[in-house]
Formats: C-alpha cells, structure tokens, sequence
C-alpha cells in the first residue's frame, strides 16, 4: 500500500488523470453489461432507477456523518444542470441497450470525445488545435458509418447513444467548470440525490418487482457506477477535459469484450469499420498534440 501510495505521489496531473479516467471506464463498461443483461428482463427506466437509487442509498450511509456539509454548494443551479445530464445519458444510453446490441450503442456512444472537444473550446474556451477539429469531422462521418441514416438498417433508436453522448458531453464539461470550487464529494452527491429523486418520480409507471437474483444485479449498478463517477470526477477535476476525451475509446474494447463473452453478440462490419474510424481519428488528434508539445517544450 505505501509502494502504492508513493508510486501515486510521483506521478504528475496528466498521468494521474489518465489513469483515473481509464479505471472509470472499466467500471462503466461493467455497468453497462449488468444493464444490457436487466433490460432485457426489465424497463430501462426502472434499470436506471436502480442504478441512481442503489448509489444514493449507498453514498448517503457511507458519507451520513459529513452530508450537512458536503451538501452545501456555491453553484446548486449548475449542480442541477450537471445532474440533468448525467441522468439524460444515462437513460439514453440504457434504453438503447434493450434494442441494439451494447457493442454497436458503445461504438456510437464513442462520439462523446468529439462533443467533449467542442464544449471544451466553446464553454471551457481551452485551445483547440487545426488537428482537433479535423479528428471532430472525420470521427462524425465514422458515427454515420455505424448509424447508416437512410438505409433499412437505420431506425431512431441508434440515434439514442448519441443523444447518450452529447449528454454525458455537457455532465464532463459541466463537472470540469465545478472542479476548482467545489468538492469532488458534493458533486458525487448531487449526482446520485438528483438522479434518483427524477427516476423516484416516474419509475412506479413500469414497475416490476425484481427477482432477488436481479436486486442483487441492481445494487451492484450502484456500487461500480458510484466508484466509477467518484473517479471520473477527480480525472476532469485534475486534468483537461479536450486531453481526456480520446481515452474514452478504451470503453469500445471492454464493452466489445463483455458484449461477445455474455451476450454473444459480434459487431458486424459497418460497426466494425465506424469504431475503427472514429477510433483512429481520436488517436492522430492525440498524438501529434502530443508530439506537438514535446517539441514545444524541446
């Protein structure tokens, strides 16, 4: 743990937000195979009320001594919009898993990095670059490879991991505006309490009582999606969001790889050749910031 801990203090804010961003990811992608397995069983509202509700039960008994405190906030209006967000994402995303398989809803989901990048240069005002912009272009066309609008393929709930995207875009940019004035805790709150009043609200119009199996599955949503936003704060709290936002192609490996062992699905090759697209756009943007700024700073 101390070998830990100082391997941890070594590192600088790029590397530490990289690697928080990277397990975020991972925890989501578990996430998001637990909700591809209850849709199929259950609305996706009451999925997402699950999710929310599990998190906020679990966080308000973890953090009961401290909540009076980490309750207060300077921005609540913001802390709304942010939590709006999160739950619009979150309720795209779920919904589209009841219909598509979770390997094609990731790979169109993958355009969150490309919103990210433009909310980056139009709220944050953080620089970006010729290349950036050229990645945001071609990684939409690859987004179109995948939705194939005006074929027979094409329906409107492919369009829903993308509304998923833009959404999660705002929480991001949403949640790096917040990170120099509030506590990572606070925002986690807001996050959890919001989603699960909005989901209270309107889960008892499709409920179905779970088996005790699936609670379990329901509960552990909770679990991973909590540890996995805590974290993801911290990431866009230390670490720009336009650098971040390429990483996030990871999550087309993980659930690519929980898509084929638990649900047999195979991407076919549309899909296949969008997520290689977008994918490969997002890689260049990073690399020749990257190669860029080190010869900058040569």
């Amino acid at each position: 743990m101390t070998a830990a801990l100082r391997f941890w203090d070594g590192l600088g804010p790029l590397a530490k937000g990289t690697l928080l961003f990277l397990t975020t990811l991972f925890l989501f992608s578990i996430m998001d195979a637990i909700a591809k397995g209850l849709t199929d069983r259950y609305h996706p509202l009451q999925v997402v009320w699950a999710r929310y509700t599990s998190q906020t039960v679990i966080a308000f008994v973890v953090l009961a001594p401290f909540l009076t405190k980490l309750l207060r906030t300077k921005h609540i209006g913001l802390q709304l919009i942010r939590s709006a967000f999160l739950f619009g994402a979150t309720m795209s995303f779920f919904t589209s898993l009841k219909y598509i398989p979770i390997s094609s809803a990731t790979a169109v989901f993958e355009i969150a990095p490309l919103f990210i990048t433009i909310l980056s240069f139009f709220v944050l005002g953080e620089k970006v670059g010729l290349r950036r912009w050229i990645g945001v272009f071609v990684g939409l066309i690859g987004a179109m490879v995948i939705i194939r609008p005006g074929t027979e393929v094409f329906s409107f709930v492919a369009l829903l991991p993308a509304l998923a995207a833009f959404c999660f875009s705002g929480y991001a940019i949403s949640t790096r505006f917040l990170g120099a004035d509030e506590s990572p805790w606070t925002s986690f709150l807001y996050t959890a309490l919001i989603g699960c009043i909005a989901s209270c609200l309107i889960v008892p119009t499709v409920w179905e009582t779970p088996s005790l199996r699936d609670a379990g599955f329901m509960t552990s949503m909770g679990v991973v999606g909590g540890i996995g936003h805590y974290l993801l704060i911290r990431a866009f709290t230390i670490t720009e969001a336009s650098y971040l936002a390429p990483f996030g192609y990871v999550t087309l490996l993980f659930n690519g790889l929980w898509g084929f062992l638990f649900f047999f699905e195979v991407p076919d090759t549309p899909t296949i050749l969008g997520a290689a697209i977008i994918i490969s756009a997002g890689v260049y943007v990073w690399y020749r910031e990257t190669f860029s700024a080190k010869q900058k700073g040569a």
